[in-house]
């Protein structure tokens, strides 16, 4: 079935294309990607791993004091950080105090600093993965990275501008009721099918694989 009556029942459910229109992510250009630094991607995964299972809105508030304790998020610096700085980091009142999240940083920027080797930064990384394999590059997130198996990597990609789909609750709920999603959103299997399906939407519409997350969304209410 054309995708056509999902964006329809989009512009109901908002009230209007400009509505939908409004609602849909900005999708960074390749050279954007590429030019942002590696510090600013372990800032953007820090944030979504700390946001995971939390009130967004503290996050978002206590940011600026992220930055600080983490001095500026320098992979190479974080990649060998002394575990003192990390139990340092455990009493300091500027962050979310949650040692399991802290340690990520270290392994994060391992991932970063590797990937930057091989592709110049981790931005051409990015830049360089095609979006019609975003469930590849979440098995790769999985494999490399700390906390990035589900959700947070989704949501991390889609604050940098990378073109993917989000796995959301409203997405899945619109996924089954196409018939496209009969696997637990968490697993690899689903990963596929959402991967199928949106790439099969991509070619008939031209959309951005961001744009057709949220409009899919948008299609439950």
């Amino acid at each position: 079935m054309s995708f056509r009556h999902i964006y329809e029942w989009a512009v109901h459910h908002k009230g209007g294309e400009d509505e939908v229109r409004a609602r849909l992510p900005r999708v960074a250009t390749v050279h954007e990607l590429q030019a942002l630094g590696d510090d600013r991607y372990l800032s953007q995964i820090t944030r979504c791993i700390f946001k995971a299972g939390f009130v967004w809105r503290v996050i978002d508030n206590k940011w600026p004091g992220f930055e600080e304790a983490f001095k500026g998020f320098v992979p190479l610096y974080w990649q060998q950080v002394p575990p003192e700085v990390l139990e340092e980091l455990a009493r300091d009142e500027r962050i979310v105090r949650n040692m399991q999240k802290i340690k990520t940083v270290p392994e994060n920027a391992r991932m970063i600093v590797d990937a930057a080797r091989e592709h110049g930064s981790f931005g051409a990384f990015l830049a360089n993965w095609p979006a019609d394999d975003q469930a590849g590059l979440m098995l790769w997130f999985k494999k490399h990275g700390a906390r990035l198996g589900g959700a947070s990597a989704q949501y991390f990609l889609r604050q940098v501008g990378w073109d993917g789909y989000i796995l959301s609750s409203d997405v899945v709920t619109a996924l089954r009721r196409e018939e496209r999603l009969d696997a637990s959103p968490t697993s690899q299997k689903a990963l596929q099918q959402a991967q199928a399906a949106f790439n099969e939407w991509h070619q008939q519409t031209g959309l951005p694989y961001s744009h057709l997350s949220r409009i899919l969304a948008m299609s439950v209410g």
